[in-house]
């Protein structure tokens, strides 16, 4: 199982699906330097084996994705072009030539909601939560825009992103942000895999790309910008206090608590 010192992501083939399993639950799932790099590791070797039709992205624990490694990120030492390396992680998934599933069961915040916009198909179970959290802590969702703003509902988004209220897999699908919501995501699961079994590999390719042309679009245009912009407010000091306080466990400075009602 995954540990500070275990693989941070597990592989398993079968019937032309390769598995991809986010397993570092010391920090949910989190989107660490490390993590990032096994994920364009197995995603290189996904595009290179020729018996891989399909990669589905999945995890352990109750959380998908937790966004950013706080503890990393917050460091004197943090890595500067963390932002950058996310966003080539997210276009890598765009661009894959392969469709790339995801299927959640557990809590997504933050950046993980971009891995899951990134995704061509996602299905979500009863258990899953979402949240766009970074305001919260004093930056944004810059990055993740790539993927997420022209996959969902702009009314939403402008919502979900300025209060950070957590949404059930029903609202994700509705608003965009998974493809379904499923009792049994793995019933429903079974006729998409079927389905893209079925497929040539230059049908799926060719197809993928006619759905991936805007978000693609997107990254070429916007990566330099939103990768900037998401350092900067990270290097802040309202960043640092929100991600202290996070891993303290209390309110940031900034918390403004409401009156009573009379």
């Amino acid at each position: 199982m995954g540990t500070p010192e275990g693989d941070v992501v597990t592989v398993a083939s079968r019937d032309a699906v390769r598995t991809l399993t986010l397993d570092s639950p010391h920090n949910r799932n989190a989107l660490s330097t490390r993590l990032v790099a096994r994920l364009h590791e197995e995603m290189h070797r996904a595009e290179a084996d020729p018996g891989t039709r399909a990669v589905l992205l999945t995890h352990t624990g109750t959380t998908f994705c937790a966004g950013a490694d706080l503890s990393e990120a917050s460091a004197d030492d943090a890595p500067t072009d963390a932002p950058l390396g996310l966003a080539r992680l997210l276009r890598t998934l765009v661009a894959f030539p392969k469709p790339v599933v995801a299927r959640v069961t557990g809590h997504v915040r933050a950046g993980g909601t971009g891995l899951l916009a990134a995704c061509d198909i996602s299905v979500a179970g009863p258990g899953a939560t979402f949240a766009f959290t970074e305001a919260r802590i004093g930056v944004a969702p810059a990055v993740i825009s790539l993927p997420v703003l022209p996959r969902t509902d702009p009314r939403a988004m402008a919502r979900y992103y300025l209060t950070g209220e957590r949404f059930d897999a029903a609202e994700a699908a509705r608003i965009g942000l998974v493809t379904c919501a499923a009792d049994d995501p793995d019933e429903a699961l079974a006729p998409i895999l079927d389905g893209l079994r079925r497929g040539s590999p230059q049908g799926l390719a060719a197809s993928k790309q006619l759905v991936t042309r805007d978000v693609l679009a997107a990254f070429d245009r916007d990566t330099g910008t939103l990768a900037e912009l998401s350092a900067r407010l990270f290097a802040s000091d309202e960043a640092r206090e929100g991600m202290t306080a996070f891993l303290e466990r209390r309110e940031p400075e900034w918390t403004v608590r409401q009156t009573p009602a009379r």
